[in-house]
């Protein structure tokens, strides 16, 4: 269901990459970025958008790039967190505005720290959800430490392989998928059971949380 009040755009924010963009509120207001996680998208973030809206501040909610409307570059080394905060950087700068407060959910929060460390200038406040600020480590990249800490069955290094990940989400509808990963209860990372999907591995109860109903 569309929320009411939301409108949206597409912003080219590197040669050849277009993000889809919602917003919602004045845009003369203090824009306010809202960074999604993993399998979010910008619709994670409408109940806060209307809040904010609401007391005359401007959300702005984008898809990352790879995720819902947004461009899904082809090569996995267009991914990295200096191209996800270029893109972030690229988005506020078209917004007109000197300084934006952020806030960013999972993966997102991740993009959320660096951007704040890369471009302390563009942020005015930061508010993360679920994950911490983690320094980078000079012994090794943010794989390696999950690859010694939780070994090869962790979904981030199954899903290493190409192929792998895509293979497996589409054997089950949005909604299911949704359900299964919002419902999950335990804060724990997520090890893959040998022989078994993602979804099939997962300890979910399939409800999902109040605060998305």
């Amino acid at each position: 269901m569309e929320p009411e009040g939301v409108r949206h755009r597409t912003v080219e924010v590197a040669r050849g990459v277009r993000l889809h963009v919602a917003e919602a509120g004045p845009e003369d207001g203090p824009a306010v970025l809202l960074v999604h996680g993993f399998p979010d998208l910008w619709y994670g973030w409408r109940h806060q958008m209307a809040a904010l809206a609401a007391r005359g501040f401007r959300a702005v909610a984008p898809d990352l790039r790879g995720y819902g409307d947004s461009d899904v570059p082809p090569a996995k080394d267009s991914y990295t967190t200096f191209h996800l905060v270029g893109d972030l950087v690229a988005l506020i700068a078209d917004l007109g505005q000197p300084q934006v407060f952020v806030a960013g959910h999972d993966w997102g929060a991740n993009v959320a720290w660096q951007l704040c460390l890369l471009r302390p200038d563009l942020v005015r406040a930061l508010v993360n959800l679920s994950v911490a600020y983690h320094p980078r480590r000079s012994e090794g990249t943010p794989l390696q430490a999950i690859r010694a800490f939780c070994g090869e069955d962790h979904y981030m290094c199954r899903f290493q392989d190409p192929g792998v990940a895509e293979a497996e989400f589409a054997l089950y509808d949005h909604r299911y998928k949704f359900k299964a990963i919002l419902g999950m209860r335990k804060a724990a990372p997520i090890i893959l059971s040998k022989g078994k999907t993602f979804f099939e591995s997962l300890d979910s109860d399939g409800t999902l949380p109040c605060m998305v109903v």
